[in-house]
C-alpha cells in the first residue's frame, strides 16, 4: 500500500490522521500551522531548497516558561548590554540548507530579532534581539513553533565559556608559510646555477632562508622539544626524542654550512619535515565539535523546575535552588529533578534511562520517586526529599571510576616502537661517529649527522597520525564518532563485547504487540479501543495506537484503578482491561512478561503481550561477531524476554538481568581482572559507570546531538548493524601502520648502510627523508581508504522474526480477528 508523506516533515501519514490543506498533505495540525506561518510571511522558499526539511513542532507551550526568570535567562545569554541581548542556542534539527535559510531569516517572522547566524557544524544559531520588545522565552517559543526546538540543559547553564585551543592551527600555518617560501628561495640551489646575479645575491638569499626558518624551528616545532623534555624527565624513551634531536641536528648543521659557506644547508627539508608532522598531528587531534564525549547527568537535567509556593501560586526556579520540603509541579514528559514523595493520587514514571527497566513504574500517593525518571501522563505534585546534588542519580557520578578514566594511560603502537627505535638510533649514530673519528674528523661528523637525518623517525611518527586520522574521518562519515584516534587502537584489541539491552539492542519502546487468546470480533475491538481512549497509562496508549480504527462510541461507566486496570461498561457490556488477577485470570505458572488481559462479561478472552522492539539485523550481526568476540548482554530489566534473546544471540552468549548501574560496572571490572579487553555498548545514565570502566565505551544514540552518557565513541543507532565492520576496520588500520613501519624501517636500513660507510652526504640524506615521508603518507592514505570500502556496502537487513518459535507452538495469534 502506498504511503503519503507529510509535506512539511516527511513522516508517513496514517490515513485516519491525514490533513489536507492548500492541496498539500500534513501529518498533524502542528506541521500545517508551520506551513501557514512560512507561507503568510513570504518564506515559502523554505520548501524549495530541500524536500520536507521540517520537524513536527513542539505542542507543550509551557515547557520553557522558566526562561521568564531573569536569573536563569541571564546565565544563558552571551551578551547583555542595554536593550541588546545575544544568545546562542543549540538546535539538534539543523541538517540542511533549508534549516540555515529559515533560521537566518527569523527577523521576517519577528521584527524584534535583529539578526541570526547559523553555525552548521556545531548546530547552533546565534540570535541578537531587542530585549525591550521580545524576551528570550518568546524567541524559544517561536523556534519551537516552527519545529526548531532548542536543546537547553543544566550542562549549558553551568558551563563556563571555553576558548578553543587553536595553537596547532597557528603552528601549522607558520610552518607552511616558512616551508613554501624557503622552497621557492632554494630553487636555484637545486640546479647549482652559476649566473653572475645569483652568485652575487647568494649570501642574501641564504640569510633570508635562515631568517624564515627561525619561526618554524622555534615556534612550530616547540611541541616536540617540550614532549622530548618531559619524556627524558619521566625517564621514558618516546618517539619525540629522536624527532627533536633530528630537527636540532639538522638546524645546527644547516647554520654551520651557511656560516662557513659549505653549502645552502637543509632548511627546506627541515621546515618541510615540521610542516608534514604538524599536518599529521592535526589529523590525529580531529574532533567532532558538535558532539560531547564527556557528558554527565547535567546534560540530561533541565535548567529549571516549577515550584508551588505556600499560597498555591507557581514560580519557575533554577534547579539548584530546589531544597528539601519544596513542593514541585512536574508535567507530562518532564524529568523528576530530585528524590521525593509523590503527593498526587498516582503516576506512571519511566525509569528506562536510569535503571534500564523498560516498563513504566506505577506509583501511588506517598510512594518515593527518584530523580531522573520521566513522567508519563497527567501532571503530578511531589515533595522534594533532597536537593539535586544529593539525589540518587547524582550519586552515580561519585564513583571513582570516572576519575580513573580521565587519567588512564593507553600505550600506543608508536610508543611501543619508539621504546626500541630511539636507543638503537642513538647507538648507531654514536658508533658511526666513534669509528670514523679515528680516520677523518669531517667524515665522522658527516656520518653522525647523516645517520640522525636519514634515520630521523619522522616517517614512523607520521604513520600512526595519518592512518588513524584518516580512519577517524572515515568512521565519522559512516556515523561512528570517536573521541580521539587512541580509541581506534583500543578497538583493535577488543575480545569481549558487552551489550546493554534496553535502548541498545532494543529501541527502548514496547512497540511489538501480539495477541494470545480467543479471537475478537470487530465490535469487540471497537469497545476496547473506545474504553482505553480515556486512559493515560502508557500501555493503554500503545495498545490504542495498535488497534484498528473504530468509530466513536459512548462509554457508559469508566473507572481506572491504579496498578490494576480499567473496568468499564459500553453498550450494556461489562469489560475489564488490566492485570491477570484484575480480570480474574489464574495463570498456571507465573510468567514474567508485560501483558494486558481482556475480559468481556466476566469471560477472559486473552491477553496482549508487549515486547521490546529489537533493532533490525541483530541476529545477523551477532552471528558475525561471535566468530571473533565473546558476547554478553546486561540488562536492568527483568528476564521476561530471555527466550527471545536466546533465539537472537549465539548459544555461548551470557545473559544477565536485573542489574543495577553499580552491578554493571562491577561486571565489567571482573571481566577485565580475568584479562579480557572489554567494549561496553550502552545508551542510558544507568550505563555510564560501565562505559567509563570498560576499555572502550560506546554510547548508542537515536540522535547524536542530544543526550548520551560519557563515552569513548558515539554510534548512530541506525548503523548498529555495521558494528563488526567498524571493528574489522580498526584491525586493518593497525595492520596498515605495521606495514608502513616495515616500509619506513627498510628506508632507514638502506639509508643507514650508505650513511655509515660515509657514502651518503647530509644533502642527499635531507632529500631522501622528505621523499620517504611523502611515500609513507601516500601509502597509509591509500591503504586505509581501500580497507574502508567495506563500510560503504549495504547489508541486507531483515527484521528478525522474534516470534518464530512461539508461532510454531500454535499458541500465538498476531491478528486478533483471525
Amino acid at each position: 500500500m502506498d504511503t503519503t508523506n507529510c509535506f512539511h516533515c516527511g513522516l508517513n501519514i496514517k490515513p485516519a490522521e491525514e490533513i489536507l490543506f492548500d492541496n498539500r498533505n500534513f501529518c498533524c495540525n502542528g506541521c500545517k500551522t508551520v506551513y501557514e506561518i512560512f507561507n503568510s510571511n513570504g518564506l515559502s522558499s523554505y520548501y524549495d531548497l530541500e524536500k520536507s526539511p521540517g520537524a513536527t513542532p513542539l505542542t507543550n507551550s509551557n515547557k520553557y516558561d522558566f526562561l521568564d526568570n531573569e536569573k536563569i535567562a541571564e546565565r544563558l545569554l552571551q551578551f547583555n548590554e542595554g536593550q541588546t541581548q545575544i544568545v546562542s542556542l543549540h538546535i539538534p534539527h539543523i541538517h540542511c540548507s533549508s534549516c540555515i535559510w529559515i533560521l537566518e531569516n527569523l527577523r521576517k517572522l519577528q521584527p524584534e530579532i535583529t539578526s541570526s547566524q547559523v553555525n552548521f557544524h556545531e548546530k547552533t544559531v546565534r540570535i541578537t534581539f531587542d530585549s525591550e520588545n521580545i524576551s528570550l522565552r518568546e524567541i524559544v517559543a517561536l523556534l519551537c513553533k516552527i519545529g526548531y526546538e532548542p536543546y537547553i540543559s543544566l550542562e549549558q547553564y553551568d558551563a563556563q565559556k571555553k576558548k578553543l585551543d587553536k595553537s596547532l592551527t597557528y603552528k601549522l600555518g607558520v610552518a607552511f608559510f616558512c616551508f613554501g617560501n624557503i622552497m621557492l628561495l632554494s630553487f636555484p640551489e637545486y640546479f647549482e646555477m652559476k649566473e653572475f646575479w645569483l652568485d652575487q645575491y647568494r649570501g642574501f638569499f641564504r640569510t633570508l632562508i635562515f631568517i624564515l626558518s627561525l619561526p618554524s624551528f622555534f615556534y612550530s616545532a616547540s611541541g616536540y622539544y617540550v614532549a622530548a623534555y618531559k619524556s627524558l624527565k619521566a625517564k621514558m624513551l618516546s618517539i619525540e626524542i629522536p624527532i627533536a634531536l633530528g630537527i636540532v641536528i639538522m638546524f645546527v648543521r644547516s647554520v654551520v654550512d651557511i656560516v662557513f659557506n659549505y653549502g645552502p644547508g637543509f632548511f627546506d627539508s627541515l621546515t618541510g619535515l615540521i610542516f608534514f608532522m604538524l599536518l599529521g598531528r592535526s589529523f590525529q587531534v580531529k574532533t567532532y565539535r558538535f558532539l560531547s564525549f564527556e557528558r554527565d547527568y547535567k546534560s540530561y537535567f533541565p535548567v529549571a523546575v516549577t515550584r508551588i509556593k505556600n499560597d498555591g501560586t507557581e514560580e519557575n526556579i533554577p534547579i539548584y535552588e530546589v531544597t528539601t520540603g519544596n513542593r514541585l509541579l512536574i508535567r507530562n514528559q518532564e524529568l523528576i529533578p530530585a528524590d521525593g514523595i509523590l503527593l498526587s493520587k498516582s503516576a506512571a514514571i519511566d525509569y528506562s534511562f536510569v535503571t534500564g527497566e523498560s516498563v513504566p513504574v506505577n506509583k501511588i500517593s506517598g510512594d518515593k520517586i527518584f530523580a531522573g525518571g520521566r513522567l508519563n501522563g497527567v501532571f503530578i505534585e511531589m515533595e522534594a526529599l533532597q536537593s539535586v546534588s544529593q539525589s540518587y542519580l547524582t550519586q552515580l557520578w561519585s564513583n571513582e571510576v570516572f576519575e580513573k578514566k580521565a587519567t588512564r594511560k593507553f600505550e600506543s603502537i608508536t610508543d611501543n616502537v619508539s621504546r626500541y627505535f630511539t636507543p638503537l638510533l642513538l647507538l648507531i649514530a654514536l658508533a658511526g661517529f666513534g669509528y670514523w673519528i679515528f680516520y677523518d674528523t669531517n667524515t665522522a661528523f658527516n656520518v653522525f649527522t647523516a645517520v640522525l637525518i636519514v634515520a630521523c623517525p619522522c616517517a614512523l611518527a607520521l604513520t600512526a597520525p595519518f592512518t588513524l586520522g584518516n580512519v577517524l574521518r572515515i568512521y565519522g562519515r559512516a556515523k561512528f564518532y570517536l573521541k580521539n584516534t587512541t580509541v581506534i587502537e583500543q578497538l583493535s584489541k577488543i575480545d569481549t563485547i558487552v551489550f546493554d539491552k534496553t535502548g541498545t539492542i532494543t529501541s527502548g519502546k514496547l512497540s511489538d504487540i501480539m495477541y494470545q487468546g480467543e479471537p475478537f470480533s470487530n465490535t469487540h475491538l471497537s469497545w476496547i479501543k473506545n474504553i482505553i481512549k480515556a486512559s493515560n497509562h502508557p500501555l493503554s496508549r500503545m495498545l490504542y495506537d495498535e488497534l484498528p480504527f473504530a468509530k466513536a462510541m459512548e462509554v457508559e461507566s469508566f473507572e481506572e484503578i491504579n496498578g490494576q486496570g480499567i473496568k468499564a461498561q459500553i453498550e450494556g457490556n461489562f469489560i475489564r482491561i488490566g492485570s491477570a488477577k484484575f480480570v480474574g485470570k489464574i495463570e498456571e505458572k507465573k510468567l514474567i512478561q508485560t501483558a494486558v488481559y481482556i475480559s468481556i462479561n466476566e469471560v477472559v478472552f486473552g491477553k496482549y503481550i508487549f515486547h521490546n522492539e529489537y533493532r533490525p539485523g541483530l541476529s545477523d550481526l551477532f552471528a558475525r561477531l561471535q566468530k571473533d568476540y565473546t558476547i554478553k548482554v546486561l540488562s536492568g530489566d527483568n528476564d521476561g524476554e530471555r527466550i527471545i534473546l536466546e533465539q537472537l544471540l549465539p548459544k555461548e552468549s551470557e545473559l544477565v538481568f536485573n542489574q543495577t548501574p553499580e552491578q554493571k560496572l562491577e561486571f565489567i571490572h571482573k571481566l577485565q581482572q580475568k584479562g579480557h579487553f572489554v567494549m561496553m555498548i550502552g545508551d542510558g545514565l544507568n550505563d555510564a559507570g560501565a562505559l567509563a570502566q570498560s576499555n572502550v565505551g560506546i554510547a548508542i544514540s537515536e540522535n547524536v546531538n542530544v543526550f548520551s552518557p560519557a563515552c569513548d565513541a558515539i554510534l548512530d543507532a541506525s548503523v548498529l548493524g555495521k558494528l563488526d565492520r567498524y571493528l574489522h576496520l580498526s584491525k586493518k588500520a593497525i595492520l596498515t601502520i605495521k606495514m608502513s613501519f616495515t616500509l619506513s624501517l627498510l628506508y632507514n636500513l638502506v639509508g643507514l648502510t650508505f650513511a655509515l660507510t660515509g657514502n651518503l652526504l647530509p644533502l642527499v640524506a635531507a632529500i631522501i627523508m622528505p621523499l620517504s615521508t611523502i611515500t609513507i603518507i601516500s601509502f597509509v592514505t591509500l591503504m586505509s581508504n581501500f580497507y574502508a570500502h567495506g563500510l560503504k556496502r549495504n547489508t541486507t537487513i531483515k527484521k528478525y522474526d522474534i516470534y518464530h518459535g512461539l508461532r510454531k507452538s500454535g499458541k500465538v495469534i498476531l491478528n486478533p480477528q483471525t
